[in-house]
């Protein structure tokens, strides 16, 4: 999900089916489900977060018991990579809290399942649950990395020359 969606969330978002991502980016609504080990860490997670919250309904909350704000969430992204001795290195980009989105999208396209009808479905799933307006917005992440354009040269390479010589 977006930094802003997980920031917008409130605690009747959590569902059993998962995050109801509300009127996000494109005026959309979805919900995103939750793998059972993310779900028992949030379960951990609200239980500390009640005894500092109180009524404030953002699900994510400061020390201060507040409302997330982009430069909190940001500053602790950095401490976590420093923490994890990532380093700043000069000419080489940081990595960015967006790119766990991106980077997911592009493992989720690497894994899907071989075939035309399997790639379209899956495509459009990923469009959905990462609150894409459009299909195209998917699709730029295919050009990601250097597997995914190895596997559309052979997809292509099959199709035009009917095996791939």
């Amino acid at each position: 999900m977006r930094t802003s969606e997980a920031r917008a969330l409130h605690l009747h978002d959590v569902t059993p089916d998962g995050l109801m991502i509300r009127e996000s980016k494109f005026k959309k609504s979805r919900i995103v489900p939750l793998h059972a080990t993310t779900r028992d860490m949030l379960e951990h997670y609200l239980k500390r977060r009640s005894r500092q919250a109180g009524a404030e309904p953002h699900l994510f909350v400061s020390l201060r018991g507040r409302t997330l704000s982009h430069t909190a969430v940001a500053e602790t992204f950095h401490q976590v990579l420093k923490a994890l001795g990532i380093p700043e290195t000069p000419g080489r980009p940081r990595p960015r809290l967006m790119d766990l989105r991106h980077t997911f999208a592009v493992r989720a396209l690497e894994r899907c399942p071989e075939g035309r009808d399997h790639v379209g479905r899956h495509i459009l799933a990923l469009t959905t649950y990462m609150g894409h307006a459009k299909v195209e917005s998917t699709f730029w992440y295919l050009e990601s990395t250097p597997e995914l354009m190895a596997d559309i040269a052979q997809c292509v390479e099959a199709f035009v020359y009917g095996g791939g010589q």
